[in-house]
């Protein structure tokens, strides 16, 4: 599967996402792209899921027809996110197009 994260995202997670390939917004000059202008580049470039870790974006944008899915991070904050990868993981594999999943990582 073909990842974007955006500017939220922590990078190391590329590395537990394996057999993907992930590729960050800022290595495409997307990182200044507000979230309905980074969605339609995104799915214009063949991207299928994107991992943001914007809670609201759901509610600021329609994402209705939308072929991208979208994996949310409850908390981006690597040192705490790093524990729960699994559910990344988990919540990656599981995506179909046009899916919105939230992932919830505790704050500890």
């Amino acid at each position: 599967m073909l990842i974007l994260f955006d500017h939220s995202a922590p990078a190391p997670l590329r590395y537990a996402l394996k057999g993907h390939a992930v590729v960050e917004a800022i290595e495409r000059g997307w990182d200044r792209l507000a979230n309905g202008a980074l969605l339609d580049a995104a799915e214009a470039a063949g991207f299928e899921l994107l991992v943001t870790a914007d809670k609201n974006l759901r509610y600021q944008q329609n994402l209705t027809g939308r072929k991208i899915s979208i994996v949310v991070l409850g908390n981006a904050q690597w040192p705490v996110l790093r524990r729960h990868v699994e559910r990344v993981v988990a919540a990656v594999n599981a995506a179909t197009p046009g899916s919105f999943a939230m992932v919830e990582i505790p704050y500890e």
